[in-house]
């Protein structure tokens, strides 16, 4: 089945739409696909709420596949997963894009296109992201994958020249702080803002006996390590990867540019487990494997399909800013499945990081309503006093 085209124009979901869909439905004003890259069918009006339910899709399904994985990574691999989770999931991809009728690479350009569209978002980022996961804790993990849209934004700027506004960065920065409150735990907090404290205090001069403890506690603790930096660099190659789609796009086909550099990007991973791990496989258990195809069908094919072919229609900073909702909907369903308990914390960075999507998706409206504001004034101060009133 073809998935549905987008509008490339703005609209508004219907009324009684939630406020989080209202944010998602906006859509930039890129250019079309060249119809030579277009399937042969009728383009039919998909209603709203489906495409908004659409554009959520792919943050749903990896949210629920970091809870589907909690129980596997014990007993499996890093680079197993991030190519098992590849080079199938293409697979199926391009299965569909061949029943909906997708033309397949026609050039070498093309090809080229897919190549690096391959090396920098399926494998280095499922390399960086399998091997960081391994060397940090899922708290800063999470969050420093998934800050991802800040790059996205400034790269966005610069490519594009696509215009955020002090809106759009403000509800970036909500976002940031919401996804930082879900997955930092509080004790980590409190000594950062210890260790921001020591550092005035040794300006000042005041350094009592507990200043000098929590130093030593600090100096003691790898604030920023291996694997902090690599999933940092995994976080630099998705947003390399997404602003890179829309040029993919105008090369071929989406959805085929999709399953292509899945296996493509996959094949080297899972060669390199091959060569440099041992027992990727044998400690599965039959739950655990249902995991992983839950994770490989939804997590990567479904949801990268669907990603790619949004990021290759709309505005990018708005598309991207929805990873935030990724760990919020892997709290959600981590407590309703496995029974984890939320903290007031969690529940507080839930708030803030849908408050932050909002903003984002709905700055263009913002900064309308504060111009003609701003237009009013201004003419209400330039206009004469023996002015004659409108009629």
């Amino acid at each position: 089945m073809e998935l549905p085209h987008l509008n490339q124009t703005s609209s508004r979901a219907p009324n009684g739409s939630a406020d989080v869909s209202e944010a998602i439905s906006e859509s930039s004003e890129r250019p079309e696909m060249p119809e030579e890259m277009s399937a042969p069918s009728v383009a039919i009006p998909t209603p709203q709420p489906v495409m908004s339910l659409l554009t959520i899709a792919p943050f749903f399904f990896w949210g629920t596949a970091m809870v589907a994985m909690k129980g596997v990574m014990p007993h499996t691999t890093p680079l197993f997963v991030a190519g098992f989770r590849l080079v199938p999931a293409g697979v199926l991809v391009l299965i569909a894009a061949a029943i909906a009728g997708r033309p397949q690479p026609q050039s070498w350009k093309a090809w080229g296109w897919i190549a690096a569209f391959a090396v920098i978002d399926a494998m280095l980022f499922q390399g960086f992201l399998a091997e960081g996961l391994e060397r940090t804790g899922a708290g800063i993990g999470s969050v420093t994958i998934d800050s991802q849209p800040l790059i996205v934004a400034v790269l966005s700027c610069v490519l594009f020249r696509e215009r955020i506004g002090w809106i759009g960065w403000a509800g970036l920065a909500i976002g940031v702080v919401g996804i930082a409150a879900i997955g930092l735990p509080i004790e980590w907090l409190a000594v950062h803002a210890a260790r921001f404290g020591n550092w005035a205090a040794t300006l000042t001069g005041i350094v009592d006996a507990t200043t000098a403890e929590i130093q030593a506690e600090i100096q003691s603790e790898m604030v920023f390590g291996l694997g902090e930096g690599l999933m940092l660099l995994a976080s630099l190659s998705m947003a390399i990867g997404t602003v890179m789609m829309p040029k993919v796009s105008e090369h071929v086909d989406s959805l085929v540019a999709t399953g292509w550099h899945m296996i493509l990007g996959g094949l080297p991973l899972l060669a390199l487990s091959v060569s440099v791990e041992t027992q990727q496989w044998q400690n599965l258990l039959p739950a655990e494997w249902g995991a992983l195809i839950y994770t490989t069908i939804f997590g990567s094919a479904i949801a990268y399909g669907l990603f790619f072919y949004f990021a290759a229609r709309q505005n990018l900073i708005s598309l991207s800013s929805l990873t935030f909702l990724t760990p919020v909907f892997a709290l959600i369903f981590g407590y309703l499945l496995l029974s984890e308990t939320l903290t007031l914390q969690q529940w507080c960075g839930v708030g803030l990081t849908l408050v932050g999507v909002y903003v984002i998706g709905k700055r263009h409206d913002f900064d309308t309503a504060i111009g003609l504001e701003t237009a009013k004034r201004n003419e209400a101060v330039t206009l004469p006093l023996d002015a004659p009133p409108e009629s």
